[in-house]
């Protein structure tokens, strides 16, 4: 997939978030799917997730509720930790010390790196 049909793909899956039709975002979703691998599909929806967060947070919580697909879903939570816990590191949080992550890829943080992710 090229630059712009990545650009296509994300522009119609924020549509599809601002519409809240679970109808055509899984139709999408399903598409995607047969195209891409799991990591890329949840990668795609992060990115529309990130266009839609600071003008419809109403569109970004429903389609967190209702349209990701548990599998996407655990995917899109493995990206945000490994990037959470990079930038921890990059801003000198010690991982085991200041923050971890436990069985189920659930990020613990200490009250100091909890602070850090919250005004980054």
């Amino acid at each position: 997939m090229n630059h712009l049909e990545l650009e296509q793909e994300i522009g119609k899956m924020a549509r599809a978030m601002m519409t809240r039709n679970s109808l055509i975002g899984k139709d999408l979703i399903a598409d995607l799917r047969e195209r891409l691998s799991v990591e890329s599909v949840a990668a795609l929806m992060i990115v529309s997730i990130e266009r839609l967060i600071w003008s419809d947070g109403e569109s970004v919580i429903w389609s967190l509720s209702y349209l990701i697909p548990a599998d996407v879903m655990e995917e899109i939570r493995r990206i945000t930790a490994l990037i959470v816990c990079q930038r921890l590191m990059g801003k000198g949080f010690v991982l085991g010390k200041d923050f971890s992550i436990d069985a189920a890829g659930r990020l613990l943080l200490s009250e100091t790196a909890q602070t850090a992710v919250a005004v980054a």
